[in-house]
């Protein structure tokens, strides 16, 4: 029997604190060709869209997580007594602070199971807790990150380079793809905003974190200087921020597009190809993989220790850049270069933003990883 056999007859447990929306390609894939079954924290902090479980072969269970006494520490229920049963291997979210997850991990090491955290790893902000996570990572016998950012961190902290493997994230590469296919320039800002200037964009949650404030300043210095231009938002507003009441304020909301949420890809596939760059002056994140899938380069902030492992995907100069944080002057310089790019450059850009995503910022490229790690593992 070969080891693809093997292993669909060693289920792997995946064992996630949540099942956010935009993840349904990679597990449906893990579902479909790793046999994996699933077990999914019921809640989180952060407002994200939950997939649909029906839709999900190998879904299993929705766990409940419960804070720990009010504390930043969590138990998932349930959760640890799974690995008291058939399954060989387990795929966990890489969370110290969840408190079931080290007692997963522990049993699995005195019972000869591998649990291996999917994770951000340690970022580099030396935080009082470091000890506390470098402990937890220690207990792994392999640890799956998303970025290589902490990977050098973990290394350069004395972690074993050969248990520490980049898997990177994803969104809905194959149907992005397929759009990106029919996609071509449109007048859909010229009709929208009537005049041609060049225009910025943002996707994402419209949130304090994402310091979307100093997008609205930066618009209005770019027109106040001559550089006109135009600003579309992309994303559902949580509340907690001052962007709309700034807007007003500085007189430029016939220059911005509050879209609002979208979750239809054509429309956005057609409002990010459109733009000339996408601008998030906080954590970039997810937007970063969605505006490069459609060729569309990325600025955000150079504090590399606060920002979300998507920022690798940022190379000056060819899919993007990095202002100084929190230094307005430098975001404007920033920004200005990619505001009037011919066709031929421009063009030449999509290239390589494609090019980056199509390598490993994929589902297709993250279970050639996973099936290297437990094919072998069946050898």
């Amino acid at each position: 029997m070969d080891s693809l056999h093997l292993l669909m007859n060693n289920k792997i447990c995946c064992i996630f604190n949540y099942a956010p929306h935009y993840r349904f390609p990679i597990y449906k894939l893990m579902g479909d060709e790793l046999a994996c079954d699933f077990y999914f924290g019921d809640r989180v902090e952060s407002e994200i869209k939950k997939l649909d479980y029906n839709s999900l072969k190998g879904f299993k269970k929705e766990l409940k997580n419960a804070s720990i006494l009010n504390t930043s520490f969590s138990w998932q229920k349930g959760a640890w007594s799974l690995i008291f049963s058939k399954y060989k291997y387990y795929i966990i979210t890489g969370e110290p602070y969840y408190i079931s997850n080290w007692v997963l991990i522990i049993l699995g090491n005195i019972l000869g199971k591998k649990v291996v955290p999917w994770s951000h790893g340690i970022k580099g902000d030396n935080s009082r807790m470091e000890w506390f996570e470098k402990l937890f990572f220690k207990l792994c016998p392999l640890i799956l990150l998303y970025g290589n950012h902490s990977r050098n961190i973990m290394i350069k902290k004395g972690f074993d380079p050969n248990k520490l493997i980049c898997i990177y994230n994803s969104l809905n590469h194959d149907e992005q793809v397929i759009i990106r296919k029919t996609l071509k320039s449109s007048t859909i800002y010229s009709n929208y905003f009537k005049n041609n200037f060049p225009t910025l964009i943002y996707i994402g949650r419209i949130q304090k974190s994402k310091k979307l404030e100093n997008l609205v300043d930066c618009l209005f210095n770019l027109n106040k200087s001559g550089n006109n231009c135009n600003l579309v938002f992309i994303g559902k507003d949580l509340g907690d921020n001052n962007v709309l009441k700034l807007a007003k304020k500085l007189n430029i909301l016939k220059q911005i597009w509050f879209y609002g949420p979208c979750y239809e890809e054509q429309r956005i596939g057609e409002l990010i190809f459109n733009a000339n760059v996408c601008v998030s002056p906080g954590p970039v994140g997810l937007t970063a993989l969605h505006s490069l899938t459609y060729g569309t380069p990325v600025i955000s902030n150079n504090n590399f220790n606060s920002q979300m492992p998507e920022y690798e995907v940022i190379i000056p100069n060819k899919t993007g850049d990095f202002y100084q944080e929190n230094n307005q002057d430098d975001l404007l310089e920033k920004i200005m270069p990619w505001l009037n790019l011919n066709t031929e450059i421009r063009d030449k850009t999509r290239i390589k933003c494609y090019n980056v995503i199509d390598e490993n910022w994929n589902p297709r490229s993250q279970m050639l990883t996973l099936k290297e790690i437990f094919l072998h593992e069946e050898n």
